[in-house]
């Protein structure tokens, strides 16, 4: 009996919590937004101890890294001629510009490169390697010719340095200069005026036509081109150019190819003749003279050698000592 008071106690002390209407809950939480405001400024926390301190938009984020510079990468492939001391390199870069008066340059000395109307860096540069010859420009390819005592395992490397240089670089290859009345011309590419008859301009038409169509993209090919010098009582006056001009099947090009092809298509041709300039024409005459002394000095050896054998062979048999 002594434990029901205690309950009555302990109930009368724990008191139900007051139950609120819902219109007074709706009131307070209506009150409570209306005095509850936002704001945009940065909440300082503890990894951002500073207001100042905030993390970058993604604008200057985007900012913060270069775009990356684009690079002009060249690819040289090298041809093979039949001259075995002409390689025809192509940088898939034109090489002479698009107005250019004529389908080929050709240097021959150093001091071409310097003279009027087309002086070349590129090709003073290559000349200027130990073996080298003659420098010869295509529309989009350069063959160079080296000296047969030289070996391309040694001269290829600087070839392709230069032109790598020279093409990367942005300069012209070929550069344009005012030429002067009466100055020297400086380099082969510039065909001089054909000769011929007024009467055989028909003809000549034809061989010009054969020439651009049918030869010279044969020729340009294996790294050389072709210019028509006259025709003069049927016989057709060509300048070979480039590897084909110091090419050793030159001859055997000239007669079996283009002079058959001319004479069978052309029936005023009768014959082919190669052109040389006055440079090439003493060279040709020391080169024949140096071939006679070498041809006299074997005939004189293998005649003393036949003679000397014959004494002994002879002094042998009679038992001479």
């Amino acid at each position: 009996m002594a434990s029901k008071p205690a309950t009555r106690c302990l109930s009368k002390a724990l008191s139900r919590p007051t139950w609120s209407s819902p219109a007074t809950r709706t009131q307070r939480l209506t009150t409570a937004a209306a005095t509850r405001s936002f704001s945009h400024a940065p909440i300082a926390t503890t990894l951002s101890p500073s207001t100042l301190r905030q993390r970058p938009a993604a604008q200057s984020f985007q900012r913060t890294f270069a775009q990356p510079q684009s690079k002009r990468t060249i690819f040289i492939q090298t041809e093979d001629t039949p001259n075995a001391d002409a390689l025809k390199f192509r940088p898939n870069h034109e090489i002479l510009p698009e107005d250019f008066p004529s389908s080929f340059l050709e240097y021959l000395t150093p001091r071409s490169t310097l003279l009027p109307p087309h002086p070349s860096p590129l090709a003073a540069n290559l000349l200027n390697i130990d073996g080298i010859t003659s420098v010869f420009y295509g529309k989009d390819y350069i063959t160079v010719t080296k000296d047969s005592s030289a070996l391309w395992a040694h001269v290829k490397p600087e070839v392709f340095a230069l032109i790598t240089e020279a093409v990367t670089n942005g300069s012209p290859i070929v550069n344009t200069v005012a030429q002067k009345a009466g100055e020297e011309h400086g380099q082969g590419g510039f065909t001089e005026e054909a000769q011929y008859d007024p009467a055989d301009e028909e003809v000549v038409g034809m061989i010009q036509e054969l020439l651009e169509t049918r030869i010279r993209p044969a020729i340009q090919e294996d790294g050389g081109d072709i210019e028509f010098r006259g025709f003069v009582d049927g016989q057709v006056m060509l300048k070979l150019r480039g590897a084909c001009r110091t090419c050793d099947s030159s001859t055997v090009t000239l007669k079996n190819g283009i002079e058959s092809m001319l004479m069978h298509y052309i029936e005023e041709v009768k014959g082919v003749q190669q052109v040389l300039d006055a440079e090439e024409e003493i060279a040709m005459k020391e080169f024949e003279k140096f071939e006679e002394k070498l041809k006299a000095q074997k005939a004189a050896d293998a005649a003393a050698a036949t003679g000397t054998t014959g004494k002994d062979s002879t002094d042998s048999v009679l038992g001479v000592k």
